[in-house]
């Protein structure tokens, strides 16, 4: 949603809701929303429920609904609704821009010139092991060759250890490094639960997902102040995304679904 009169109500007829759907605009006093309509069995709470816990649906609503909120975005600031939020019916959708019409103008002010940067920060014990562990042919084999075979697993499983410990470690102090150096041009943090299972990306852990409100015309300083920030840390990856609209700072606390 976003104030009525900008660039919202010209970029609607260009948008494509779920399962093609055009997008249309739901407009309360000075405040506009982007809607679609869907099948309202599949979006009851249990179809909703079933859509969610299957992967495929999941990745095609989360895309859908990036892709208008991004598109829309690219006009003029917008807060994104939190994904799949359903109302029974326009009527609704007004009733809803003119119960928080105050709370969500606030917001937009608020949120107006500034964009959201995620970072990342990854510890790969085994990235961190292979940078660690001697090349075969330096590896001093007359002194191995001393070791029984047992002492060489238990000796084998505590540099594991070590090496897990150490690279989580690093990944903390990079994580703590970053807070420091975004300090002065991040207006607001917003700490995410790290991402694991399939919706982690790339090797090893995620131990901190955190989003940051940057001013616009500091999204490039932002980027340089982070660059190479683990370069020479063996197992551990920073990953910098954005400038994305403001999802993790525009969600009204008081939203709900199916009113």
């Amino acid at each position: 949603m976003g104030r009525a009169g900008t660039a919202l109500e010209a970029s609607a007829p260009q948008l494509t809701g779920l399962r093609d759907g055009p997008v249309r605009t739901v407009t309360a006093g000075s405040l506009t929303a982007l809607v679609s309509s869907v099948p309202a069995d599949a979006f009851s709470a249990e179809g909703m429920k079933a859509q969610l816990e299957d992967l495929t649906e999941l990745e095609t609503i989360a895309r859908t609904h990036h892709a208008v909120v991004e598109a829309a975005w690219a006009g003029t600031m917008v807060l994104p609704m939190r994904l799949a939020t359903v109302y029974l019916d326009d009527a609704r959708v007004r009733a809803m821009l003119d119960e928080r019409g105050t709370e969500l103008d606030a917001l937009l002010s608020r949120l107006e010139g500034h964009a959201e940067l995620g970072v990342k920060v990854y510890a790969d014990a085994r990235a961190a092991a292979a940078a660690g562990s001697p090349a075969p042919a330096h590896r001093p084999d007359a002194a191995a060759s001393e070791v029984s075979p047992g002492r060489a697993y238990l000796q084998q499983r505590r540099a594991q250890r070590r090496t897990h410990r150490d690279a989580y470690r690093a990944a903390g102090v990079v994580a703590t490094d970053v807070r420091v150096r975004v300090a002065d041009m991040a207006q607001d943090m917003v700490a995410h639960r790290p991402q694991q299972g399939e919706l982690a990306s790339g090797a090893g852990e995620n131990i901190a997902n955190e989003a940051y409100l940057v001013p616009t015309d500091r999204v490039g300083e932002f980027h340089r102040a982070l660059k190479g920030l683990a370069d020479g840390v063996p197992g551990v990856r920073v990953e910098i995304t954005g400038p994305w609209a403001p999802y993790s700072f525009a969600t009204p606390p008081t939203e709900s679904t199916n009113p």
